[in-house]
């Protein structure tokens, strides 16, 4: 069932704000934009701040694997659908992805997040392969969001790794129509967000009291004033208003350029640091997803190239493809240049997170 539209009141804005400077110090960080073109131009774009190397890596993974949720032995098990290209956190977990049809996942930090306790009666679902599951088993927000709404899994989270806490996510999901959905954990009860025009998702606050503080910084004005600091409730209004100022272009590339500079002008400056918040995160990388022409954009903050993977290029078959990896380097400093699908290696799958049995 879709959300309904609020109607934005002044103790909802206070309460969205007050939330926002209460989580300021927050560390990590992300920001996601879906820009809706002419001509079926959907573009989605994300960056990753994190204060620390996460670790990232770019691999392919075909059709036909069989999956568990990892959560001891009543996981949920499947086999995938679709194959995909995904963007991985410490090569554990995936963070990022596009499947094969051009659903496009994501997994941004919410600190409010509280997730059901596993009951032995439900399947388990690792949060590392929350993202996984659905890139692997769906073609469209819709069908996701259907197949969400029933819970056939309990997600379980973990400590982040090499961290003394736990890891507390929310997903957003987009499709080649345009289509957008964001899927929280709120006091233990999953929340489905489901709208073609929640085209922006960053952190804190949970999105409800984001669209409020939308709301309020859309009364203003963007060309008078967008506020302008790294809390994610200040790059939400500046991500929301300009993935929608930007023109809507016919031709893909310009379009393209367009997203990136939405991105960027979203993100963290690599390093920074000041004494009154000495943990700021940086923006480690942006991904922007071509939903119609099916390529995946990675730009890292310490390569001065950015390169693409072509997934009309690869091979997802289940009895001849293989999974592949790109060795990005620590901190993602290794430099790729154009379309990178014949750099991947064939490797070993990676194992994602869960609780050991």
């Amino acid at each position: 069932m879709k959300a309904r539209r609020l109607n934005v009141s002044k103790s909802l804005v206070a309460l969205a704000f007050a939330s926002v400077f209460t989580l300021q110090t927050t560390a990590e960080a992300c920001t996601r934009v879906v820009y809706l073109g002419p001509n079926d131009n959907i573009i989605t774009a994300r960056s990753m701040d994190w204060k620390n190397d996460v670790a990232t890596n770019l691999w392919v993974l075909p059709r036909g694997i069989e999956r568990t949720g990892e959560t001891g032995p009543n996981s949920i098990k499947w086999k995938a659908k679709y194959g995909s290209v995904v963007a991985t956190g410490y090569d554990v977990s995936t963070t990022d992805g596009i499947n094969e049809m051009g659903l496009n996942a994501n997994l941004l930090w919410l600190v409010e997040s509280e997730y059901p306790v596993l009951d032995k009666n439900k399947p388990g679902l690792t949060i590392a392969a929350w993202a996984q599951y659905v890139l692997d088993n769906f073609a469209t927000v819709a069908e996701a969001v259907e197949a969400l709404e029933k819970e056939p899994f309990t997600v379980v989270t973990d400590n982040v790794p090499g961290e003394n806490r736990l890891t507390t996510l929310h997903l957003s999901i987009s499709d080649a129509s345009g289509d957008s959905a964001i899927v929280e954990y709120i006091k233990g009860k999953q929340v489905i967000h489901h709208n073609r025009d929640y085209q922006v998702m960053t952190n804190s606050p949970q999105f409800e009291q984001q669209l409020a503080l939308n709301a309020y910084w859309k009364s203003i004005g963007g060309t008078t004033m967008l506020p302008g600091t790294n809390r994610a409730a200040d790059r939400f209004a500046r991500a929301s208003f300009y993935v929608n100022a930007i023109p809507k272009e016919e031709d893909s590339n310009r379009a393209l350029a367009s997203v990136f500079s939405v991105i960027r002008n979203a993100s963290v400056p690599f390093g920074i640091n000041t004494p009154e918040e000495p943990n700021i995160s940086s923006t480690r990388w942006r991904v922007v997803t071509d939903h119609k022409r099916k390529l995946y954009f990675f730009e890292s903050a310490l390569t001065p190239n950015t390169f693409w993977v072509d997934l009309k290029k690869l091979d997802f078959a289940e009895n001849t493809g293989k999974v592949l990896k790109l060795d990005l380097g620590p901190d993602q400093d290794h430099t790729y240049s154009g379309e990178t699908s014949g750099e991947f290696k064939e490797s070993p799958a990676f194992k994602f997170l869960g609780i050991p049995e």
